[in-house]
């Protein structure tokens, strides 16, 4: 075993054997979505995000940091083709907030072909990724340990959705076109410098829990739901709470060299956002 691996393995708190098999896939697809938080704070610090596998693995496994869905997926995407499977990465256009157009390709995917079947993996959507691998066929409704899922298929391209509040709600399109390293750092590039880009206007972060329930952020308003209620939820004052909560309740690592940040950093990222912000799942 590498020692990549080996370090990975110690980050979600992995302990069984693996192999290249569904059952070893959905298992540490719901693994990694419970121990490695999604969160933007490198956009709004700001710091620039790096993908190479070195800074990548640098910060989501030596730090304890989270990312977004180009750090999420990149790593994730590393872990499964060193374990023995085949999987490469797809890029999405997010239509979750019904934009009047068809938006550019920011989100990063992955196909994974298995014994003839292919599936898709995504552990960086925040809180509606997928916590389990969905078969690639269309109009068939997937159940993952945190909702409902269904593809839908039109010619070339993909639509994902997920069951919201008893109607279907789509989240992104995509296709099954080669990509390539540039596309993703033109991606993440946009998703981290495009002025109305939302990761440059709100903090946000998720970690999914194994009993189905999930803890998300938006700026100061914490959410620990079960299922689509509320159970718990928390205003926090102001950044020295928040800056315990990131730690404490999803895990978050501060304190290293490269990819820690104090306090004081916090507090002044933090001080031009609302703390009492509307809050969406």
């Amino acid at each position: 075993m590498s020692p990549f691996l080996s370090a990975y393995f110690a980050r979600i708190d992995w302990q069984q054997p693996v192999a290249v098999d569904i059952d070893t896939l959905r298992a540490l697809h719901l693994s990694h979505n419970c121990a490695i938080p999604f969160e933007n704070i490198d956009v709004v610090l700001p710091r620039e995000i790096q993908l190479d596998d070195h800074s990548v693995a640098d910060k989501l496994v030596s730090a304890r940091r989270g990312g977004y869905c180009f750090e999420q997926n990149g790593l994730f995407e590393r872990v499964l083709r060193e374990i023995g499977f085949n999987v490469r990465s797809l890029l999405g256009r997010v239509v979750l907030a019904n934009p009047p157009q068809m938006p550019p390709r920011t989100h990063r995917l992955l196909l994974v072909e298995l014994n003839g079947e292919r599936w898709i993996a995504d552990v960086g959507f925040g809180g509606q990724t997928l916590t389990a691998p969905i078969r690639l066929s269309a109009g068939e409704e997937q159940v993952t340990p945190h909702g409902r899922y269904r593809l839908l298929n039109e010619g070339n391209e993909w639509v994902l959705q997920f069951s919201h509040h008893e109607h279907w709600q789509s989240m992104y399109h995509f296709d099954l076109a080669t990509q390539y390293s540039s596309d993703y750092v033109m991606g993440n590039f946009w998703s981290a410098h495009w002025p109305q880009s939302h990761f440059r206007h709100h903090l946000l972060m998720c970690r999914h829990l194994p009993d189905g329930g999930k803890l998300t952020l938006t700026n100061y308003h914490f959410t620990h739901w079960q299922g689509t209620h509320a159970v718990e939820t928390l205003n926090l004052p102001d950044a020295a709470a928040l800056y315990i909560l990131m730690q404490e309740r999803f895990g978050l690592g501060v304190n290293d060299a490269r990819h820690g940040f104090t306090l004081t950093e916090l507090t002044a990222v933090m001080a031009g956002f609302d703390t009492h912000p509307d809050a969406g799942k």
